[in-house]
């Protein structure tokens, strides 16, 4: 029998070392570095091919051109936010990692997209949700590509393999989503080679493995969740995706840190990644993909939790921001729009500065970036006359949503600054816009399209850069072009 040999392997980056470092040499993470014990024999392809009935032996090298695509379309849920994700439906073959919280809705969302898929079922775009269309009683009128999405579909056939859970607890959580369909088969299992088994046997377009964390080889002398169970386990779940043209789902779970539990080196072995953001005190959910070798990765997904599942929401400008009534919007608070993919989203910027001491002024931002935050303070300071060292100063994205781009840079500081005059700004206003280290108001990408979602939803004037072309008909906005900080604090009056 072989030797075994002991390597040591980066949860963060994924390279292998032949002996310890307390640093990695490749990525400079300390403590990342974990005994990891290489299989002496890898059974992978023969596992793979003796179930697939595809032949073993090299295969032979062709030219791009003569490769067709068209032999595997892609796999439409009828979940119409989850599709929009993955760039359009599963891609036949592919290995899709979905991380988040614990009890954030993982579980539930793959629940209902395996039902869904096993139904052939299609679903009615914000149907039943709070920020669809009110009031009417019909559903929302639908785009061309909607409609087409939403076209019959035929049923297909699902494994939802449960490590964490009996077979009897999943039938519980399905019964109350409603999922009974004939062709959703469920396994309780964390032995790999049994699920390979199954997968061989039953022959399912779509595996769902909820979660890898507790899933095991019995051949690795490691503990189930170790960085070698966790590598061995999901490289032979893909092989054999790409080897049968089985699409695989799994879940992982979230650090403190915000990492996928165990490695990151899972998200080099798959090919899409989808987190779950959100809090569980506010009911929206956030699905975002991060990475995506067959799509976009800036698109978002938006659910709302209910009793009964999640429910996709159609509309979602107003789902970030609040209504103040008839008194209109405190000091402090801004209404701006972000993309997220190739959406709108209007969101609510808050801001609140009170007393402190000169050099113990606490900065705290929640949903924004930081140093972005403290870049623009330090601009409304040197550029606008603005003594903030001796406030602290508070910035909170409302609702919970996290947003990056530096295209909320002029609501942000507008927001600071009604905050420290304590003088609101008039009700139905947004601004948008990045704004300079010297105090200038930058363009931003896709403009127009903030504007118009901003008409949409009844704003009533728009601080904004210019737009370099004629100004568009957007209903009734009165667009305030700046090119500087000092006129959008002018126009904010």
């Amino acid at each position: 029998m072989a030797k075994v040999r002991i390597q040591f392997l980066c949860s963060s980056c994924g390279s292998v070392h032949p002996k310890w470092f307390g640093k990695c040499p490749d990525c400079g993470t300390w403590d990342s570095l974990q005994e990891y014990k290489e299989p002496v024999h890898d059974d992978r392809a023969a596992s793979a091919m003796a179930g697939s009935g595809i032949q073993q032996g090299a295969s032979e090298a062709m030219p791009i051109g003569e490769i067709s695509e068209a032999d595997a379309p892609r796999i439409r849920t009828g979940i119409n936010e989850f599709d929009r994700i993955l760039g359009g439906g599963i891609v036949p073959g592919s290995a899709v990692m979905i991380g988040g919280e614990p009890g954030i809705g993982k579980s539930t969302l793959l629940l209902q997209v395996a039902n869904a898929l096993a139904e052939g079922q299609t679903s009615a775009v914000g149907e039943g949700s709070r920020f669809g269309v009110q009031g009417s009683g019909k559903k929302p009128a639908l785009s061309a590509e909607s409609r087409a999405a939403n076209l019959p579909r035929n049923p297909v056939k699902v494994l939802y393999v449960t490590s964490e859970e009996s077979a009897r607890q999943t039938a519980m959580r399905a019964s109350r989503l409603g999922a009974k369909s004939q062709t959703l088969l469920v396994l309780a299992e964390t032995n790999v080679e049994r699920i390979t088994a199954q997968i061989h046997k039953h022959k399912p377009d779509v595996v769902i493995v909820d979660s890898i964390q507790m899933i095991y080889k019995p051949q690795l002398p490691a503990a189930p969740g170790s960085v070698t169970q966790l590598r061995d386990c999901c490289m032979e779940l893909v092989y054999l995706a790409k080897a049968t043209g089985i699409a695989v789902f799994f879940v992982g779970h979230v650090t403190k840190e915000g990492t996928l539990a165990g490695p990151k080196l899972l998200e080099h072995i798959v090919d899409t990644v989808v987190y779950f953001e959100g809090d569980r005190f506010h009911t929206h959910r956030v699905v975002r993909c991060i990475k995506n070798r067959f799509g976009s990765t800036h698109e978002i997904g938006l659910f709302e939790m209910t009793g009964g599942g999640l429910i996709e929401v159609s509309d979602p400008g107003r789902l970030f921001t609040e209504e103040h009534g008839e008194a209109g919007p405190p000091s402090g608070s801004v209404i701006t729009a972000a993309m997220q993919g190739s959406r709108v989203l209007l969101v609510e910027v808050q801001a609140l500065t009170a007393s402190s001491v000169i050099g113990a002024a606490k900065r705290k931002v929640s949903g924004a970036s930081s140093d972005r935050v403290a870049m623009i303070i330090a601009v409304l300071e040197k550029r606008a006359d603005m003594r903030l060292a001796a406030d602290d100063v508070f910035v909170n994205i409302a609702g919970g949503v996290k947003v990056a781009e530096p295209a909320i840079d002029l609501a942000i500081a507008l927001a600071i600054a009604s905050a420290h005059s304590g003088r609101p700004l008039s009700a139905g206003t947004i601004a948008v816009g990045e704004l300079g280290l010297g105090g200038e108001v930058r363009s931003v990408p896709q403009l127009e399209n903030r504007l118009r979602e901003a008409s949409r939803l009844g704003c009533s004037q728009a601080i904004s850069p210019r737009l370099g072309t004629a100004i568009p008909k957007l209903g009734g906005v009165a667009v305030h072009e700046v090119r500087s900080l000092a006129q959008a604090l002018s126009a904010a009056r």
